[in-house]
């Protein structure tokens, strides 16, 4: 059943979200979800890019008698605020400040909470795990990295040309050299909003995020860890499972899928943004949902008041 659910974060600013909560008498276990950067909606979707990992993931949590909250970033959907003024820490405040009210909510179990993020927002997942140990008693992180973050836009830089039709990659030199100065300019600069070519661009959340380091909080996460990345990922380094792995302290579980993308389908040809408007008329994959559903399910408990047992399934 899903129900709307408005967050009060730290300045006051509501955050317009949904809690899908299951059939059957609570409290359940639940998931806070926090989908990727950039103007998102709850479902993880923008106009160019509806990711749609949102409802299918709440269904099968659901049935798996877990719920979720899902919420609309700043400035998207029924959420007041501009994105683009919004920063890496903002981000992960409000991120915080879901957690606590997901927590508080009568039909939750505060004993069995999770954080689920998908490509920037594992990153917040692994913040929230590490700095709330008490609140966060699993984490699944979706195609996340374990760098600084202005090694991960090199990375990214790097593999998105390599996509490129060939013509195009004879510009990388030039392209790349262009994008360094942006780079100087922003870490120079001060403004939240920063016009590049006429273009606003949100530069106070690419300095924080830049200067951040997800490995600092993967090193601190004592509960347990699922992380998912596709072998097929251009925009992260499936490589960084192997970091995670040997960073986390606690239990920790990585699965590189093959064929799997950074949009959460599967694609068998050439890996390349290029195929995102092609996969993005495909649900999420299937299998990746079963896994995320089962594991959390046995983290959390599903099903020991009241809730179902949890889909079969598994990614290999």
């Amino acid at each position: 059943m899903d129900t709307h659910f408005s967050v009060t974060a730290d300045d006051g600013v509501p955050l317009a979200g949904t809690l899908t909560l299951p059939a059957g008498t609570g409290p359940h276990p639940a998931v806070l979800v926090l989908h990727g950067s950039g103007p998102l909606d709850r479902d993880g979707d923008t106009p160019k890019l509806p990711v749609r990992l949102g409802p299918p993931l709440a269904a099968a949590l659901a049935a798996a008698g877990i719920a979720s909250l899902r919420y609309d970033r700043r400035g998207v959907g029924a959420t007041p605020g501009d994105w683009r003024a919004s920063g890496f820490t903002d981000i992960r405040a409000d991120a915080a400040a879901a957690l606590r009210a997901l927590s508080a909510h009568p039909a939750v179990r505060p004993d069995a909470l999770a954080v689920l993020g998908h490509s920037e927002g594992a990153v917040h997942a692994m913040g929230l795990a590490a700095r709330q140990p008490r609140d966060v008693r699993a984490a699944v992180l979706l195609a996340g990295y374990a760098r600084d973050g202005r090694s991960a836009l090199r990375w990214q830089a790097r593999s998105l040309f390599r996509g490129l039709p060939a013509p195009l990659r004879l510009l990388r030199r030039p392209a790349f050299a262009a994008g360094r100065r942006v780079l100087a300019r922003v870490r120079r600069g001060t403004t939240d909003v920063m016009r590049v070519l006429g273009v606003p661009l949100n530069a106070r959340w690419m300095r924080e995020n830049m200067a951040h380091d997800s490995r600092d909080d993967l090193a601190a996460i004592h509960a347990p860890v699922l992380a998912v990345t596709g072998a097929k990922d251009v925009q992260v380094s499936p490589a960084d499972l192997d970091e995670m792995r040997r960073l986390v302290p606690g239990p920790a579980e990585i699965h590189r899928v093959p064929d799997l993308t950074h949009v959460l389908r599967r694609d068998p040809g050439r890996p390349s943004v290029r195929a995102y408007g092609r996969l993005l008329r495909e649900p999420v994959d299937a299998e990746l949902i079963a896994l995320v559903t089962e594991w959390l399910a046995k983290r959390l408990g599903a099903g020991e008041r009241g809730g179902a047992g949890a889909p079969a399934g598994r990614v290999s």
